[in-house]
């Protein structure tokens, strides 16, 4: 999904010596670079996406390419605040939360800038996905509850990961857990309480 899209050249020197040297064509795009989302700003915020795409596919609730129509029909018959992530359908935006509300399925794109996660909206924003979705499982609000799973039973790995993960205190906690360096790269590889 997002291995394919560009860093943004923001020098120009790059097009300018293309121009230069070939006066009468134009640059042919390159086809492993077009995606429907946007370049990136610089390769830090590339390998924010990658990492966070990655830690998605392994989170279970990420659905990858998916139509607003196709989230909401898995959805309706759901508890309030039971939701998914799936790639964004907009151009500029890469992800989109998928949700059950109090009156139906509903959908907020969450949006990607200065290096920070937010809901589209929202003036809160999170240095990971992760963050801000632990952050609206845990409000008051509950407006996110639990996530819609692609496999509706987790194995007892990832529950177990999830209870020491939550019972240590979350993300920041994972380096101080006495355990070996197999099970802590396990921890790492999803710290997140969801």
């Amino acid at each position: 999904m997002v291995a394919h899209s560009a860093v943004e050249d923001t020098s120009g020197t790059a097009d300018r010596r293309a121009q230069r040297s070939r006066p009468h064509q134009h640059p042919s795009p390159r086809p492993d670079t077009q995606t429907h989302f946007p370049s990136f700003r610089s390769n830090a915020d590339f390998e924010t996406i990658k990492e966070t795409t990655s830690m998605l596919e392994e989170s279970g609730f990420y659905w990858g390419p998916m139509t607003v129509d196709e989230a909401h029909s898995k959805l309706k018959n759901e508890s309030e605040g039971t939701y998914l992530i799936r790639d964004s359908q907009q151009k500029d935006v890469f992800f989109t939360l998928s949700y059950r509300a109090s009156s139906g399925p509903a959908s907020i794109r969450i949006t990607f800038k200065n290096s920070r996660f937010s809901l589209a909206g929202s003036k809160e924003s999170f240095d990971s996905l992760f963050k801000l979705l632990e952050h609206y499982t845990s409000s008051p609000k509950k407006s996110l509850v639990r996530p819609y799973r692609k496999v509706r039973v987790q194995s007892l790995q990832q529950l177990c990961r999830r209870q020491v993960v939550e019972t240590c205190g979350g993300q920041a906690s994972v380096d101080s857990i006495p355990v070996n360096p197999i099970l802590k790269d396990f921890l790492r590889s999803f710290p997140f309480r969801l």
